[in-house]
């Protein structure tokens, strides 16, 4: 082999340039990927429960205040409906 055969072997093409350096910016993201879910394995499930709990808590509270909301319109509703029905029985 000639030498000049033996440099140009060695020697990249800018498409196989390319592909190296996206190569080596996926094994730059999955080390960095892999860092964060080690970190998010490692912390404490009571945290997040604790955290979930203090969702829930909030969470019901919303609901019972809708549910009351909804009961308190439709209460009004069967009261004006009634008084509307007495107005036009007494007219």
């Amino acid at each position: 082999m000639k030498p000049r055969e033996a440099e140009d072997e060695d020697v990249l093409s800018p498409l196989e340039q390319q592909v190296l350096d996206e190569y080596a910016q996926l094994s730059s993201n999955l080390g960095r990927l892999s860092t964060i879910l080690a970190e998010l394995a490692s912390r404490p499930s009571a945290d997040v429960l604790d955290a979930l709990r203090g969702l829930e808590r909030k969470t019901a509270t919303v609901f019972t205040l809708l549910k009351a909301s909804v009961y308190s319109i439709v209460l009004q509703q069967e009261i004006f409906s009634e008084e509307q029905a007495m107005r036009e029985s007494a007219a």
